[in-house]
This record gives structure tokens, sequence and C-alpha cells, in this order.
């Protein structure tokens, strides 16, 4: 294996960093973006249960004491219960847009090696051609062990290049698709819990 990698050339180091640093991304997102870190099944539990003001003050207790991206949402809006309709929704909104951002937080990386990776391997595979070129312009056709070397270095950075970009693309999508469906959820949570506040 290590004998493969030193035989890609230089462009291995970088498409090494990539390749660790997807891994990385994906163990990160993938903890993440587990619903229940996300939406805490207490926090949806006590907000479907809130009658009165008493509820709602052990609704903010409890969102207190957890800090998970829906826990935050509807403890801004707790707070400024006493505000207008139109000025807790604007808080849900915004508190929304900051998690969210925490939500997607490293998928652009993912995004960025899914492309330039496959563009580092092609970069190795021209210069594994260029390699064969000089040797050929320098021994001609003779050194075929020499020929094989170039040849080899070229495929060997492509073949590593496409897959960590395709690895990286299908969990960039994968990841993007479950935020998305969180947020949409907490959208629809959210919207529950501004009603039972304008009852009070």
């Amino acid at each position: 294996m290590w004998e493969t990698l030193v035989e890609g050339g230089i462009m291995m180091i970088p498409l090494l960093l990539c390749s660790v640093l997807v891994l990385a991304l994906v163990f990160d997102r993938g903890f993440a973006l587990r619903r229940k870190n996300v939406i805490k099944p207490e926090t949806e539990k006590i907000i479907e249960k809130i009658q009165s003001n008493v509820d709602i003050n052990m609704a903010l207790s409890l969102c207190r004491e957890n800090k998970d991206t829906f826990s935050n949402i509807v403890n801004a809006a707790l707070e400024t219960q006493s505000s207008s309709s139109q000025e807790i929704k604007e808080i849900i909104e915004e508190q929304g847009r900051q998690e969210v951002r925490r939500l997607e937080k490293g998928l652009v990386i993912l995004e960025t090696i899914a492309g330039i990776a496959p563009l580092l391997g092609l970069l190795g595979t021209v210069l594994g051609m260029i390699e064969v070129f000089d040797v050929i312009t320098i021994e001609g056709l003779a050194k075929t062990a020499a020929l094989s070397s170039g040849i080899s270095q070229a495929l060997i950075t492509t073949v590593a290049g496409l897959s960590i970009g395709i690895f990286a693309l299908v969990f960039y999508n994968y990841f993007t698709n479950k935020a998305e469906n969180l947020v949409l959820e907490i959208e629809k949570n959210s919207s529950r819990l501004l009603q039972k506040i304008q009852k009070f």
C-alpha cells in the first residue's frame, strides 16, 4: 500500500491530506447531524404538553439544560414570549439561521474536496505523462521500466483523485439532504410552538 502511494508521486501528498480531511468531516457530521443531537425528544414532548405559563417555565428550564439546535430556538422564542407574535417569529427565524449555520458546518469543505480531488488526480496524471515523455526524449522507447513508472504514477493519482472525489460528493449530498430535512422538521415544530405561545 505504502509503495503504491510513493509511486503516485508528489501529488499523492495533497490527495492524502484531502482523504484524511474527508474522513474527519464524515465522522464529525455523521455524529452532529443525528436527529437526537439536533432535536431532542424531551424538548419535543414538553412543547406538546404546553398548556399554561407553568409549562412554559418548565420548557424554558429544559431548553437551558439542553444545548441542541431545536432547544436553542425554543429557548429564544420562550424568553421573548411577552413580545408580539411578529417579533417572536422574527426571533425564531434569526435564531434558526444561526443554528442552520451550525448544522451546515464543514459541508462547504466537503463540497470543495469533491471538486478539487479529481483535479489534483488529473494534475498528477499530467505530471506522470510529462515524466514519460522526458524519458522517451532522453532514452527512447527502449527503457520500458522507466516508461511504466511514469504511466503508473499517472494512473495511481487519477484513481486516488476520483475515489476521494466520489466519496466526498456522496457524503456531501447525504449530509446536505439530512440537514435540510432536519431544518424542515425544526420549522414545523417552531410553527407549532409559536401557535401555542400566541394563546398565552
